[in-house]
């Protein structure tokens, strides 16, 4: 199966290429990205600890989930995508704000992401899916 592609960006999100996902991080390259916060009645937010197994940040307790948009996918669409990938349902989501941040890691990958917040409500229990999420709560 062929590595998963991210877009990367300048800084007003404008697509200037493809990279394979280990290198853009790597090199610690600009690239577009997505992070969902979903919240439930009581204004609680649920988050994720990531898998124990993840190349980084493993065992970190962490949004509702995050990832990165495919080529030609809005935000929407990846931000449903993946949660149905990660946590087992979809929602509606909002596209609210996006920033750019720079985040080094021990193990030598950066990430340096265009994130996009994405936000929905959601009231149901997960199916976690274990390659992604270990455990989940709301807070």
């Amino acid at each position: 199966m062929k590595e998963e592609q991210v877009i990367l960006v300048n800084e007003k999100d404008e697509q200037i290429g493809l990279m394979a996902k280990m290198e853009a991080h790597e090199k610690a390259l600009l690239h577009r990205a997505f992070s969902v916060f979903v919240f439930n009645d009581q204004n609680q937010l649920m988050i994720q600890q990531r898998a124990l197994g993840k190349y980084h940040s493993p065992g970190l307790w962490t949004n509702t989930c995050c990832s990165h948009q495919r080529e030609r996918e809005s935000n929407i669409e990846a931000g449903k995508r993946r949660l149905q990938e990660e946590m087992g349902f979809t929602t509606e989501l909002k596209d609210t704000i996006s920033f750019i941040y720079k985040a080094p890691f021990d193990n030598g990958l950066t990430e340096h992401e265009f994130d996009h917040i994405l936000v929905g409500h959601y009231n149901g229990e997960p199916i976690l899916n274990p390659e992604e999420a270990h455990a989940y709560k709301w807070i």
